[in-house]
């Protein structure tokens, strides 16, 4: 197979892939990835219509990565509201990720009533949630913090522990993890690893 052929295979295959993608800035990559490879292979087929049609999906990919990344810490982005704990909607959604809690945060348990709810809400999606207790003196342990795949190459907990003033008004002064969550973030967010564990003191 000439390696023109293949290339062209190729490329094909990584739009496909890219379809295929939970993450939405993983799809966004992969897919203009994809795209120029084709503008490459048709290009030098010299099939014009082709090679203009994955320019425009290129030109599309690259707006929405730029615009994904601009706003990925911005907080006008992202709303935190707290919510019931015995709530259907919470549960809901515990329920329909409950195999990726079990991955994440193996030691969770249904929320009782000393728990706190907080959902990070992005326009009308529901991107992670956060539960929380009073572990005394001023400090909120977490006992969940779940992020929705589409959103997991993003850290939209942080609107929560750092652009939100929820937690202060609350009176916490400090945040802890639960022990051994699994493939943690907070090290990216502040948080200072103790032990199994991760802190973040809550400034003013």
């Amino acid at each position: 197979m000439p390696v023109l052929e293949i290339i062209g295979w190729v490329g094909s295959a990584v739009v496909v892939w890219s379809m295929m993608q939970q993450r939405i800035l993983r799809l966004r990559v992969i897919n203009l990835v994809g795209s120029l490879i084709q503008v490459f292979y048709n290009g030098v087929l010299g099939v014009w219509p082709v090679v203009a049609l994955n320019v425009v999906l290129a030109g599309v990919q690259v707006f929405n990565l730029y615009r994904l990344l601009r706003t990925r810490h911005s907080p006008a982005e992202y709303a935190v509201l707290r919510v019931d704990p015995a709530g259907e909607h919470l549960h809901h959604l515990l329920a329909l990720h409950r195999g990726d809690i079990e991955r994440f945060t193996p030691s969770f348990r249904e929320p009782g009533p000393q728990e706190e709810a907080y959902l990070i809400v992005r326009g009308e999606e529901t991107v992670g949630y956060v539960l929380l207790h009073d572990a005394g003196d001023g400090v909120a342990q977490v006992d969940l913090d779940y992020v929705t795949e589409r959103y997991r190459d993003f850290t939209p907990g942080e609107f929560l522990f750092h652009s939100s003033d929820v937690l202060r008004e609350a009176g916490y002064r400090r945040v802890v993890t639960a022990p051994g969550v699994r493939e943690p973030y907070y090290a990216k967010i502040g948080f200072t690893q103790t032990g199994d564990r991760y802190e973040l003191a809550l400034t003013s």
